[in-house]
């Protein structure tokens, strides 16, 4: 059919608008692994708090035009990773070691808080899924394949957040989730912490099936409370202060050189 005919056609789609919109896709999905990779080099401490991010280094560094790099700064931005100025640029929030442990306390029992609910109201269907779901992160650990046993990580959450049943809480989790995301993710850079995050997710896991609520509260407490502890090891310049932070290896500001006891649970 030729291009004249198929706009005849009601409903067609002509081939140019086709082309544009898949390059559009491309392009988006190529602004999110830009973002997925500066968050990365943020969370493990090697863009310092404080540094300047330029496009044209960051561009280069990740062999990418400018636009993908422009795009990911401004997502980064809304997970408040990065601070956008206006005419001065784009740098790395100068997050304290005080504000990343309060983001992982309340995520802790917001997320606590989700498994406990899940575990009374999740459907059959629900926990066939979370079996499965359990099942791939499984399968990603005796492969050491850090990138699967993340996603899978990732989904086991969503999965036990959504079970709660509760709208409220499922968007303010989900919500802070998305912050910390990235700070949780390096975690998994050490292979022996991806066994442990396995085994705590199993001990969740029997909870929830087994309609224990107050077990999988704890549970789900303290294996976030353990996330915090393993990405604090492994990018130990969260662990200090802004400034002293700056002033270590990782501080150049150019991007190419470069547990506090809980309460008892509450009643239910």
């Amino acid at each position: 059919m030729s291009l004249d005919a198929a706009r005849e056609q009601p409903g067609a789609t002509p081939a140019g608008d086709a082309v544009a919109s898949g390059a559009g896709v491309a392009r988006g999905r190529l602004a999110d692994s830009v973002c997925q990779r500066i968050a990365d080099e943020i969370a493990l401490g090697h863009f310092a708090p404080g540094a300047k991010l330029d496009e044209v280094s960051l561009a280069k560094r990740f062999e990418v035009s400018r636009t993908p790099v422009r795009e990911a700064l401004k997502q980064l931005a809304i997970m408040g990773l990065v601070d956008c100025r206006p005419n001065r640029g784009s740098v790395v929030t100068a997050f304290s070691t005080e504000q990343i442990d309060q983001m992982f306390e309340a995520i802790g029992e917001l997320e606590a808080s989700c498994a406990r609910h899940a575990a009374l109201r999740m459907s059959a269907d629900d926990r066939a899924q979370l079996r499965s779901v359990h099942q791939l992160g499984r399968s990603a650990m005796q492969a050491r394949d850090f990138e699967s046993y993340d996603a899978a990580n990732r989904q086991l959450h969503h999965c036990i957040i959504q079970g709660s049943y509760n709208p409220v809480l499922i968007d303010l989790a989900l919500g802070l989730r998305h912050r910390v995301a990235p700070f949780r993710r390096t975690q998994f850079r050490n292979l022996e912490r991806m066994g442990e995050s396995f085994e705590e997710h199993s001990v969740i896991v029997e909870a929830i099936l087994a309609h224990d609520a107050v077990a999988t509260y704890r549970q789900m407490r303290s294996h976030l409370q353990s996330a915090r502890s393993a990405s604090a090891s492994v990018a130990p310049v969260w662990s200090r202060s802004p400034a002293d932070a700056a002033q270590g290896p990782a501080g150049n500001i150019d991007p190419q050189s470069s547990e506090q006891q809980q309460p008892e649970t509450p009643p239910l």
